[in-house]
């Protein structure tokens, strides 16, 4: 049976540890378990699916807050759901101010944390896919020439091909010749498919002229 997402467990306490390692299993979730913080920065490998990562607020040595601060310089991006104790909510405040998913005050209710483990792996999900969808977009802008590129944005601009070929200084019939291949090149179905492609990249901040299109 596969699982529906893997949650990492970052908590010093090795009760608190196998506690959490037993309610996801059990909920057929994909455990990885971690004793520090300093274990997690070690070992951590990015999951295949879904993931988030449940961390204690307050640990000897390194703190949660403290391993969240280096996720930036890391590239990971996977949602956090912080463990906290009684009275420490302003630090959990803390916690989501600094880009945390969600924080669960100990003790919690075993169904109540699985709602928000279960929300933490769809927005985990829901960013994966606008990255894939992001890259596929690189892809498809960065495989058109210089000339095709210049052509696809001036489409996009609303402009007409006397205008488009005025400003690149080639024939109307040369501006279409170059429009139907960035269509070809990107898969776009029709004019309007093209359009929005291009202002998505744009929208996006991927030029292409960024992503070194070949010569002409």
């Amino acid at each position: 049976m596969m699982s529906q997402g893997t949650i990492h467990v970052v908590d010093d306490d090795t009760a608190v540890e196998r506690g959490l390692r037993w309610l996801f299993e059990s909920a057929e979730f994909a455990v990885e378990t971690y004793q520090s913080a300093e274990d997690f920065a070690a070992r951590y490998q990015r999951a295949a699916g879904p993931e988030c990562l449940v961390l204690d607020l307050c640990m000897p040595g390194m703190s949660g807050l403290a391993l969240h601060r280096t996720f930036d310089e890391r590239s990971w991006a996977l949602p956090v759901i912080y463990l906290t104790g009684h009275g420490k909510v302003p630090d959990a405040v803390a916690a989501l101010r600094q880009g945390a998913f969600d924080f669960v005050e100990k003790p919690c209710a075993d169904d109540a944390l699985l709602v928000r483990v279960r929300a933490a792996l769809t927005e985990d999900a829901r960013r994966r896919a606008r990255a894939e969808e992001r890259a596929l977009l690189s892809a498809r802008i960065a495989s058109l020439t210089t000339r095709e590129h210049q052509v696809a944005m001036r489409v996009a601009a609303g402009l007409p091909n006397k205008r488009i070929a005025a400003e690149l200084g080639i024939s109307p019939r040369t501006v279409e010749v170059y429009r139907a291949k960035a269509m070809s090149k990107t898969g776009s179905r029709s004019m309007a498919d093209l359009v929005q492609l291009v202002m998505r990249e744009r929208g996006d901040g991927v030029a292409a002229v960024r992503a070194t299109p070949r010569a002409p």
